[in-house]
């Protein structure tokens, strides 16, 4: 038995430091850097940093740029600029009351999941829109702020859209686009199933970390969906251990960071050179670059709050919300790839002719 566990925290650590081989673009990680850090630049020129925020989150859309032809790339990513500013706008309504509006939440996270795999979308799928719709579920918001703020997440995401179209001109000719697709068969009462759980779990992580008064609550749904987007138990159980060391670390970097008593400037390209490390790593080795997300979520989401003021208590309490938001997910991961589960499932909705 001893030998086993040993065994075990061996691969696992071997694991956390493995490099796989990526076929993504040096110059890709670039990209995602300036898409996310111009409107911060934009916004330390005006003085308005609080706006600027909003729409660096937005520029995350940079990341679902497909390797496909020209106006394909502009059609997908124009999708999902208007896919995030309506996940914004599904967070913001929660914000108002998270306790009754949490089942909304968990509708539009079931929604996602499906929609995802109903149209085989490539990783990080449906991750960067509950990403917002979390964050903008934990930020007060009068109603009158409400088209502002959805106008400034379009701005970015358009932003990152004229980069992309710009970046696709100057490369789409010296790299053409691959025509290999990973196609991953589920059937419609599969996909209903699996979106059906994600949507359940995740509402439930956001009502949990409500109910516990935490802090910051968006990072429990995120963390959730982060461990439960596995492929089979094995990679859940990776994903969560990964995600916890990887953020245990992650904090100890966002602790030093603030220890330099950062400057609007010097935030701006810290979030700029942390997306480009971060993307560069994403392909090769989910734990290290956990270890880059967290403090950029955290300067993202938190720049200017009380956070950046009281560093210790920001970092012993992100790291248990993501202890808890990891256990979520890997209860709800393992209640999806449980065979005799999803088996007792699928027959009964095949029974009722739902799919």
């Amino acid at each position: 038995m001893a030998s086993k566990l040993n065994d075990l925290i061996r691969s696992e650590f071997k694991a956390l430091f493995h490099f796989n081989e990526s076929k993504r673009l040096w110059h890709i990680p670039i990209l995602a850097g300036i898409c996310v850090g111009l409107p911060l630049f934009v916004g330390l020129a005006v003085d308005n940093m609080a706006d600027a925020m909003f729409a660096s989150m937005a520029g995350l859309v940079i990341l679902y740029l497909p390797n496909t032809s020209l106006a394909n790339r502009m059609i997908t990513l124009l999708a999902c600029s208007f896919g995030f500013m309506f996940s914004f706008m599904v967070g913001t309504v929660v914000s108002f009351n998270p306790y009754y509006l949490s089942p909304l939440f968990a509708l539009f996270a079931m929604g996602l999941n499906w929609t995802a795999n109903y149209l085989n979308m490539s990783p990080p799928r449906g991750f960067f829109f509950i990403f917002l719709a979390s964050i903008a579920s934990c930020i007060p918001v009068e109603p009158h702020e409400i088209p502002h703020r959805l106008g400034l997440i379009g701005l970015g995401a358009m932003s990152s859209t004229l980069l992309a179209f710009l970046y696709s001109l100057i490369v789409i000719r010296k790299f053409p686009p691959s025509n290999e697709t990973l196609v991953l068969e589920k059937s419609p009462h599969t996909n209903l199933l699996e979106s059906a759980i994600v949507g359940l779990f995740i509402g439930l992580s956001l009502v949990i970390a409500h109910l516990l008064e935490l802090d910051k609550p968006y990072w429990v749904p995120v963390s959730c969906l982060a461990v439960m987007q596995g492929g089979n138990l094995k990679h859940i159980w990776q994903r969560g251990v990964h995600r916890i060391s990887g953020t245990f670390i992650g904090l100890g970097v966002f602790w030093l960071l603030v220890q330099l008593d950062l400057t609007p400037l010097m935030v701006c390209i810290s979030i700029t050179i942390l997306q480009a490390v971060i993307e560069t790593l994403v392909t090769r080795n989910y734990g290290l670059a956990v270890i880059f997300i967290t403090p950029l979520t955290i300067l993202l989401a938190e720049a200017g709050s009380d956070s950046m003021a009281n560093p210790d208590i920001t970092v012993a309490a992100r790291f248990w919300d993501i202890i808890l938001g990891s256990i979520i997910g890997a209860v709800g991961g393992w209640i999806i790839h449980n065979k005799q589960i999803r088996d007792t499932a699928e027959k009964h909705l095949r029974a009722r002719k739902i799919a």
